[in-house]
């Protein structure tokens, strides 16, 4: 089999979905890996790097031209720049990436229907011979601890306690909101940083994880036994919810200097949980870093790729900080994706199994239709299994 990594032609997307070092790995599974002439210039990577390591150079569509193509961002992820290639894409081709099917179904129909086999790292299912795939884990991994810095070099002050001869400086204190991968990372950052650190989460099965990382939990009056899926992720609940635990977590968000929000439904708007009126309470030169502003943010008035003052406090809307540390975050992604990859070829790729939960959780489109039941609904379309209704 023929595998291409190709440019991302994102804007700002400086990652690439296979570095040197994973090449010999699939040379050895009997692959022949191809790939696109400064794929890998963003993270560092020169054409020479991937030569020495047994790959060869190509142009843009001789890498369309491989069996698979394997990506960072395809379909609904790459936006507008996804349309560029549209025309390289054929029936057949296998197609691997992140694609944001759930928010963006109508990129993965259009794709569908060039006939391309298409598989979304997003929805690997998170049981533990899959953890190795993990695009999302290893992605927010990083992201939380590029947020706690992003943060400490925008806040006016230090964040650990230190004792001069003119005096003692107390430490700052972080709050961050989210105890997922991105936010049990940050808590680790701002802790190793010396800040005082506390967390809160809908999901009261984080609590011990948040203190085994030396942080305070923020435990809130509030019912929350149904606030996770099966799957590990946190669960949409009601706005009156929402509304009440935005009244407790006021005084705590006023009492922080910097907070970190990573609050995310896979699929969904990012729930509310810092209001205009929390951010005014704030201490003026405090800073918010809101990860989920690309999903409307966890914080009203952050702005998706922009920096805006709001009454003194800074609320920064970062949205592809992983891209911001290409060189690990590209190492961390094409593990994953080789794993991946050699799991599909031991199914039958590109004929995979159903059978497999990580094969059938991930395949987004085969046969020139979208085969997954959630994308196909997000799509408006009927189940697989029952007779589309006729053209009114």
């Amino acid at each position: 089999m023929k595998v291409a990594a190709v440019k991302e032609t994102f804007p700002g997307e400086r990652r690439v979905a296979l570095v040197p070092g994973v090449v010999p790995t699939l040379t050895k599974a009997g692959c022949d890996v191809l790939v696109e002439s400064g794929a890998g210039s963003g993270a560092g990577y020169t054409d020479e790097d991937y030569r020495v390591a047994g790959a060869r150079i190509v142009s843009r569509d001789e890498a369309f031209g491989a069996d698979c193509v394997v990506a960072v961002r395809t379909c609904g992820a790459c936006a507008e720049s996804w349309c560029h290639d549209e025309h390289r894409l054929r029936p057949g081709l296998v197609v691997i990436g992140l694609c944001d099917p759930l928010s963006g179904p109508e990129a993965c129909r259009q794709t569908a229907e060039k006939g391309v086999t298409l598989f979304a790292l997003e929805l690997v299912p998170r049981i533990t011979r899959a953890q190795s795939m993990d695009v999302l884990s290893s992605q927010a991994n990083i992201a939380g601890y590029r947020a706690v810095l992003l943060a400490a070099t925008t806040l006016p002050r230090i964040l650990p306690m230190m004792t001069t001869a003119a005096g003692t400086l107390t430490p700052a204190k972080v709050l961050v909101l989210g105890a997922g991968v991105a936010g049990l990372q940050a808590i680790a950052t701002a802790k190793r940083l010396g800040a005082q650190v506390s967390a809160y989460d809908v999901r009261p099965a984080v609590k011990e994880q948040v203190q085994s990382l030396g942080a305070k939990f923020v435990e809130l009056p509030l019912e929350t036994g149904s606030s996770e899926t099966a799957g590990g992720y946190a669960k949409a609940m009601g706005e009156e919810f929402y509304a009440r635990q935005r009244d407790l977590l006021g005084k705590v968000v006023a009492d922080s200097d910097v907070v970190i929000c990573t609050a995310l439904i896979p699929g969904q708007k990012a729930p509310v949980l810092v209001t205009r009126e929390m951010v005014q309470r704030m201490k003026p030169g405090s800073v918010v870093v809101d990860m989920a502003a690309e999903r409307g943010g966890n914080c009203e008035g952050s702005v998706a790729d922009d920096t805006v003052i709001v009454d003194g406090v800074t609320i920064i809307g970062p949205t592809n900080l992983p891209a911001e540390a290409p060189v690990h975050t590209s190492q961390l992604y094409a593990k994953n994706v080789v794993t991946f990859l050699l799991h599909l070829l031991k199914s039958g790729l590109p004929d995979v199994s159903r059978d497999d939960e990580i094969c059938r959780d991930t395949l987004v489109a085969a046969g020139g239709q979208l085969v997954h039941p959630k994308i196909r609904e997000r799509a408006g379309l009927p189940p697989l299994d029952q007779p589309a209704a006729p053209p009114t």
